[in-house]
């Protein structure tokens, strides 16, 4: 989870992995009578991503998903090139380069492959055709691109081909119709057991990667999928605040927030449904006893939100942990 200081660039949309299983629906709950002051907010034009230091998020990192039938060792081992290069902050900047700075998801892709030596030590196989499919929002489209890239210097012939959501890709995946995707482990683990279980079954994805993986596992081994290695660089809810606002009430982690802003003052923003669920209101309340005075409706992640925040409209905000716009600098 980020930490650092992050300048607002823009009004741009993140669909990322994050709003899958992570907001609520239902008049919002207000802060107790013994709750306190609270903090009020603060305008400013930098963000800072509050530490998730209780671990109520699942590791929701970015890890190839290949149909078992096409994977191959030079196959995994180039698309692990892209999972050992990403980390969090190396996402963002990859975020912002296509949804702040317009360029094409493959320019973005080629940029980056070029600063990463990315190609460099990948051993070429007996290739040929392979589709990768990408999820219908920027960020999976650069990494789909990043994928053809390694791919191409393995002996492939890559296609990235825009699917849609995962109702759409996972199936076409299982069934060989493509190849590989770029994936989300908690999310993706999580999807792969209510298919598999059924939608009451106990979740399997966790706050620890080793778990959520090794749930992931099990579960593609049922449906012909498996897994490269998963990247540090993770695409999931965390909770932003102005640097103003960090600044006057001394804020650095989650805890730091309900130990100090619980109150009547203090405003969430995100999603209409994010007070009942379990990685939104429910989830700080529930995990970090945070209460909030009041809940303002807005979007999931999106440029509502921060302008709720830039404008002092909320005191803390739901955003994606990837996005764009928390480029530093």
């Amino acid at each position: 989870m980020l930490g650092a200081v992050s300048a607002l660039a823009g009004g741009m949309i993140l669909a990322g992995c994050g709003d899958e299983g992570s907001s609520g629906t239902e008049a919002p709950a207000t802060a107790g009578a013994g709750a306190g002051a609270g903090c009020a907010p603060a305008a400013g034009s930098q963000l800072v991503v509050l530490e998730d230091d209780k671990k109520l998020q699942n590791t929701d990192n970015i890890v190839p998903a290949i149909n078992a039938k096409a994977s191959k060792p030079e196959l995994v081992a180039a698309l692990d090139k892209v999972s050992a290069a990403l980390d969090t902050t190396k996402l963002i900047e990859l975020n912002k380069a296509v949804d702040v700075d317009r360029k094409t998801p493959k320019v973005a892709a080629e940029e980056f492959a070029t600063a990463n030596s990315l190609t460099a030590g990948i051993t070429k196989g007996q290739g040929g055709p392979i589709t990768i499919g990408a999820a219908n929002f920027s960020e999976n489209q650069t990494l789909g691109e990043l994928y053809a890239i390694v791919l191409t210097a393995a002996g492939y012939q890559p296609t990235v081909q825009q699917i849609g959501n995962r109702e759409l890709y996972e199936p076409a995946l299982e069934k060989g119709e493509i190849q590989v995707v770029p994936e989300y482990a908690a999310t993706l683990a999580d999807f792969l057991n209510g298919k598999v279980n059924g939608a009451s079954a106990p979740a399997v994805s966790s706050p620890d990667l080793d778990e959520t993986m090794s749930g992931l596992k099990t579960l593609g081994d049922k449906v012909g999928l498996t897994f490269g290695t998963p990247s540090a660089a993770q695409d999931q809810n965390a909770f932003a605040v102005t640097k103003e606002f960090a600044d006057k009430n001394g804020l650095k982690t989650l805890s730091d927030l309900a130990a100090k802003c619980s109150g009547t003052a203090t405003i969430l923003g995100g999603p209409p449904e994010c007070p009942q669920r379990p990685k939104c209101q429910k989830g700080l309340e529930e995990v970090y006893s945070f209460e909030a005075g009041a809940f303002s409706s807005l979007d999931a992640g999106g440029p509502q939100t921060k302008s709720a925040l830039t404008t002092g409209t909320i005191s803390v905000g739901l955003v994606f942990s990837s996005d764009g716009a928390l480029a530093a600098g």
